[in-house]
């Protein structure tokens, strides 16, 4: 990887997100808990959940991840409360879209993860991107079954 490459894919917006993760830890309290990591690289999230209905009423994360995997999980945190499971995963396939076949970026609430568009070149990163928005998922998937 060129070095222009790599402050293309580490740009000052995307290290921005990274040191902004909203709702880090664990949540005490949580209707559902999912740890995803990816075996490219080694990065994890675990997602609880508390649930109000269909909507997260409220959420924490732990992650340790790349740059690209907290920035994606920065963006997650900003907007998941009181989002709902297929909000959720609209966005997880937007994003997974961007990635892969060319398609636009998430809308509104998550247009943030535009920032990671230059990671579209980056297959072996991909994972990593999407780990955050997989455990949320498999977490609300955990508490639907409570």
């Amino acid at each position: 990887m060129a070095d222009s490459d790599l402050m293309q894919l580490y740009s000052r917006r995307i290290l921005a997100l990274t040191t902004a993760i909203p709702h880090l830890g664990v949540l005490p309290d949580f209707d559902g808990k999912a740890m995803r990591r990816s075996p490219q690289c080694g990065s994890s999230v675990t997602a609880y959940v508390a649930m109000d209905g269909d909507r997260i009423a409220d959420f924490r994360q732990e992650v340790r991840a790349c740059a690209l995997g907290q920035a994606s999980a920065s963006v997650l945190g900003q907007a998941v409360i009181g989002r709902s499971r297929t909000e959720i995963a609209q966005a997880r396939d937007a994003l997974n879209a961007m990635l892969t076949d060319g398609g636009t970026p998430p809308a509104e609430p998550f247009a943030d993860l535009e920032a990671l568009l230059p990671a579209r070149d980056y297959p072996n990163r991909h994972a990593s991107i999407l780990l955050a928005w997989d455990a949320t998922l498999q977490a609300m998937d955990a508490a639907s079954q409570t």
